[in-house]
């Protein structure tokens, strides 16, 4: 019989719980052998790492397997690229070829730098002579009635410095996902990554009343892996090997709550602003644990740099935490959120788009426009876009005419009454295909369909950041030193 190494392709069967069950092309990661049977750890090309598993070998499709191809050996000179030579003696390597090498380097770098300066120019060029939907006109068809807002007039006093966006990277995607796409990871190519760091690591996690099975590696002691429970306690967060360790360990926490100041309460939903180098120790564990279901990020153990946002439910047992999203203290990029995560128990049920919510509140009490970290995993992606779109689209629905006069709003104003970057106000825009160009101005048009679909969206939409329970005070990072 043929034999698996890491590296094959073949198809794999997929038990699909909402479709039929489908056999996409996957790569052999891993092979291990449990009670005299073989097992593959798969991963399933095109789809997102989190769906990785092992599989037995009843799964595999040995008709279409595809081995790995061997690395071609470059031509070597004097020893240099390639191998070693096998011989004891070892070649010198001329300086004469490290000198052409390093020459052929360098006349390529200057050449890079070359055509960057002239991309440089270009961009500045446009960036002078075009400001794309800056002012803006907007027709409204709603209930067969149409309003236009007209674009501000070069003579008006208040004047948008807008700046312009390209087709914006991967987050201008076309049409609003209904759902969370399966297929496709949003982030970077990670297939360079280190065989183990592909690899999930937990089998499952405790946390207060729930169990977790986590999407991706996560850095914890080598000697908790083998673990088929990883126990953490949900209040400090710290993680222990056994159900008897956890229980010794609550009769010691003191914490019900995660350390740090609360800053918002409303009902049974709390938010907790942890400083990374004051709560160490709880941050650390909070992004250990948050890497689990976080492929693309990789904090685990700076986190002086960092404020931490958690979210919570409160009952009588204590404050569980929901999600959280951490921030930069001082970022250039005008960041507002570098990590985001609602944990799974809590996920499509609303707690996503309250913590964008809430980062934004606090970029309003900043008097700052913000945007997240990117990439955006799939999720975050899908939770971003939907909270941009009824963000803009409640504010343009919102317009009254004005004495008669009928209203007008800039990108600039957009961006200021929500704390929304310009940039991802435009991208929004393009993204629900909403900016027209007509006779020289750019229009909004809003079909009854847009429309009927946001006034659904908000009907469902039950949890809201109320401003008035915020009891924050930004704190200037840049006058504390090292934070």
């Amino acid at each position: 019989s043929v034999e698996i190494v890491e590296g094959c392709r073949l198809p794999v069967l997929r038990k699909n719980q909402e479709h039929e069950d489908e056999w996409p092309l996957a790569e052999i990661l891993s092979v291990k052998e449990v009670s005299s049977r073989k097992l593959y750890y798969v991963h399933y090309i095109d789809f997102n790492k989190r769906l990785d598993e092992w599989v037995t070998g009843d799964r595999l499709d040995m008709k279409k397997l595809q081995f790995p191809k061997k690395e071609a050996k470059t031509p070597t000179k004097n020893g240099l690229p390639g191998s070693r030579p096998s011989s004891p003696e070892r070649e010198v390597v001329s300086l004469s070829y490290i000198a052409e090498h390093l020459s052929h380097t360098l006349k390529h770098c200057i050449n890079m730098i070359r055509i960057s300066m002239i991309l440089l120019q270009l961009f500045k060029h446009l960036s002078t002579h075009y400001e794309p939907a800056c002012y803006i006109s907007l027709c409204l068809a709603a209930n067969g009635t149409a309003r236009r807002l007209i674009p501000s007039q070069p003579g008006r006093k208040r004047k948008a410095n807008c700046g312009g966006t390209d087709e914006d990277s991967q987050d201008s995607s076309d049409g609003i996902p209904t759902a969370p796409r399966m297929t496709g990871s949003l982030v970077s190519d990670r297939s360079h990554d280190d065989i183990v760091t592909r690899m999930k690591n937990i089998e499952c996690i405790e946390l207060g009343r729930h169990r977790l099975k986590p999407w991706y590696f996560s850095p914890y002691p080598q000697e908790l892996t083998a673990l088929p429970i990883l126990y953490l306690c949900e209040f400090c967060l710290k993680y222990l090997k056994s159900l008897k360790c956890l229980q010794r360990h609550l009769t010691k926490c003191n914490l019900r709550h995660p350390p740090g100041n609360e800053i918002y309460r409303k009902g049974t939903i709390s938010f907790f602003e942890i400083d990374g180098r004051k709560n160490k120790n709880y941050s650390q564990n909070l992004c250990l644990l948050a890497k689990c279901f976080l492929d693309h990020k990789t904090l685990y153990y700076d986190t002086d740099p960092f404020l931490f946002y958690v979210m919570t439910e409160y009952d009588s047992k204590g404050f569980h935490i929901v999600g959280y999203f951490s921030k930069e203290k001082e970022s250039t990029e005008d960041y507002n959120v570098a990590c985001i995560l609602t944990l799974p128990p809590y996920q499509r049920r609303g707690y996503g788009k309250l913590l964008i919510e809430f980062s934004y509140e606090l970029s309003k009490v900043e008097g700052k426009t913000g945007t997240p970290e990117k990439p955006l995993s799939d999720l975050g992606l899908l939770s971003y876009r939907s909270y941009w779109s009824q963000t803009i689209l409640e504010i343009l629905m919102d317009l009254k005419p004005d004495n008669g006069e009928r209203p007008q709003i800039t990108i600039n104003e957009i961006s200021e009454i929500t704390s929304v970057k310009k940039e991802d106000v435009i991208s929004t825009l393009q993204y629900l295909n909403l900016i027209n160009y007509y006779k020289g101005q750019y229009i909004l048009t809003l079909s009854e369909d847009i429309v009927e679909g946001h006034e659904r969206a908000m009907q469902k939409r039950h949890l809201r950041i109320d401003p008035k329970c915020l009891h924050f005070t930004p704190k200037d990072w840049s006058k504390r030193g090292k934070w």
